[in-house]
């Protein structure tokens, strides 16, 4: 299983919160195009253009950090392009309601996640557990 070092993750989800929080302060989707970009090319390439250079910052073997499992993370980072891009789409139509709706989600959801608890994950698990389920009834 390949597995990243928990204090990447907690990065990206403060780059997520911090572009949230700037976008929605100055009501402009460009805060939101740092992890909006630096996730999608890390989705389509493997290469996080952020936390490829920050695992250098990290002084201790990436080994001996906490783990998290990279499939997880990957889906999440597809819920977060999804959100972010839907964010910026509507910013860039005209549409405030849903900048500020798509926004928001993103940035409650990292933030919750920083607080302990992966609403992706949880997610994941159930769609999981309803494929198996739908599996072993046929």
């Amino acid at each position: 299983m390949k597995t990243i070092p928990k204090p990447l993750v907690t990065l990206n989800q403060w780059i997520i919160v911090l572009a949230v929080v700037l976008a929605l302060s100055i009501q402009s989707i460009w805060p939101l195009l740092i992890p909006f970009l630096a996730n999608g090319i890390s989705l389509v390439t493997g290469f996080h253009p952020i936390l490829a250079p920050a695992k250098r910052l990290l002084k201790k073997p990436l080994s001996s950090y906490v783990q998290e499992d990279v499939g997880q993370l990957r889906f999440n980072q597809m819920m977060a392009v999804a959100f972010l891009g839907t964010a910026i789409v509507g910013g860039l139509a005209g549409s405030s309601v849903v900048f500020v709706a798509a926004s928001i989600m993103v940035g409650l959801a990292a933030s919750i996640a920083l607080a302990g608890f992966c609403i992706g994950c949880f997610i994941r698990f159930q769609y999981q557990q309803w494929k198996y389920r739908r599996s072993t009834s046929s």
